[in-house]
């Protein structure tokens, strides 16, 4: 009779330890706190240390993952997160190879996956994947317009050899042709390249009054440094990818007066009060610099925290539906996110829809020039 007891005792309590479980929120990250995206991934990883526990009641476990910049290492994790720790959501990755590469899991499983780099895909691999940084042409848009009040009548473009490249080539052509501006000179790069010297010739010799440059973090230096040294004296354009500590550090004084589309938390002690995203900036820019020290935040943290924030805001619409750890609540948990409206984050106010799983508005960048290794804000 007692071992009869304690089999029914030793199974409420496994009963009640698994619908615990069940109720726990279990958030996957893959970032590249390594590899050549590391400037962009390390302050992403950084953030999560940061998050809260909790979102409405539940417990959230993080399981953050790093993918070296490879972007098969980034599928081997998305599988495991997905299979193994039984994800509710995917965060990642620190760039578009690796994140392109995590959609394919993201839709496969049926797994809500917000990206922390503004990764195009076609429509049929979309309804899964959300981003959390700026659409590539809203800030393409920014930059040609100021080109055009400035008087650029010729653009000459160097960028990474990949989908981050590529799609900020799509968008800067199609919008600098609308503003009469002419494209006289492409040139491609890789991430892990160490010189651009035959690339940076064939663009100093077409002689363009600006040159865009589109990579990320530090190997956005490598095109930088080498026009500098060739003499080139027209304006220089870089991405709001460029925006971090490692890109200043490593392009120096040759970074000087460059002009690119940054969030507004970059530059959050300058943009004014009425700004629907400077408190949440401040309160973001002080944790982290509390946590890593004066002077370390960049973009990236920001892209990372409102990752957070996207699902944040989503988790207690989602739980009206289903309990996390379940296929109704990934689903009750996308839908969330693409129907909230004005989730204000650290860039921006995401506003998502069908059409649109990017979600952020003018609100979402301001033009600035390196001035004496700072980031000032200049008008239109």
């Amino acid at each position: 009779m007692q071992l009869k007891k304690l089999a029914v005792l030793c199974s409420i309590a496994l009963l009640s330890s698994a619908e615990s479980a069940l109720a726990d929120l279990t958030i996957g990250v893959s970032l590249s706190a390594t590899g050549p995206g590391a400037s962009l991934g390390i302050p992403e990883k950084n953030v999560f240390a940061l998050l809260p526990t909790q979102i409405s009641g539940e417990k959230v476990n993080y399981v953050v993952l790093d993918d070296a910049t490879d972007p098969s290492v980034a599928t081997k994790n998305a599988r495991k997160l997905v299979t193994e720790d039984k994800v509710d959501v995917l965060i990642g990755s620190s760039t578009t190879p690796a994140t392109v590469a995590i959609a394919e899991v993201a839709n496969e499983s049926a797994t809500p996956q917000v990206t922390m780099s503004p990764a195009a895909l076609p429509v049929e691999r979309n309804k899964w994947v959300f981003r959390s940084p700026q659409q590539n042409s809203v800030m393409a848009n920014a930059v040609v317009q100021h080109m055009k009040a400035n008087g650029v009548k010729t653009l000459g473009f160097i960028g990474f050899s990949d989908a981050y490249g590529e799609d900020w080539l799509t968008s800067v052509t199609a919008k600098a042709e609308a503003a009469g501006i002419k494209l006289v000179a492409t040139e491609r790069y890789a991430r892990a390249d160490t010189s651009v010297s035959g690339q940076v010739l064939k663009l100093v010799a077409a002689r363009p009054d600006a040159i865009l440059i589109v990579g990320s973090g530090s190997p956005a230096a490598l095109p930088q440094t080498t026009l500098i040294e060739r003499g080139y004296k027209g304006q220089i354009y870089q991405t709001h990818a460029a925006a971090n500590q490692a890109f200043l550090k490593v392009a120096g004084k040759s970074a000087e007066g460059v002009i690119m589309p940054v969030g507004p938390v970059v530059v959050v002690d300058q943009v004014p009060d009425s700004h629907p995203s400077k408190k949440v900036g401040l309160d973001l820019v002080k944790k982290y610099e509390a946590q890593n020290g004066a002077g370390s935040f960049s973009s990236f943290a920001g892209h990372a925290f409102d990752a957070y924030r996207i699902i944040e805001q989503a988790v207690p619409v989602a739980l009206k539906t289903a309990k996390p750890g379940t296929p109704e609540f990934r689903a009750a948990l996308r839908d969330a996110i693409e129907s909230n409206k004005e989730v204000v984050a650290s860039h921006g106010v995401f506003n998502m829809t069908a059409a649109d799983h990017f979600g952020l508005d003018e609100r979402s960048h301001v033009l600035v020039k390196i001035d004496s290794g700072a980031y000032r804000v200049i008008g239109k």
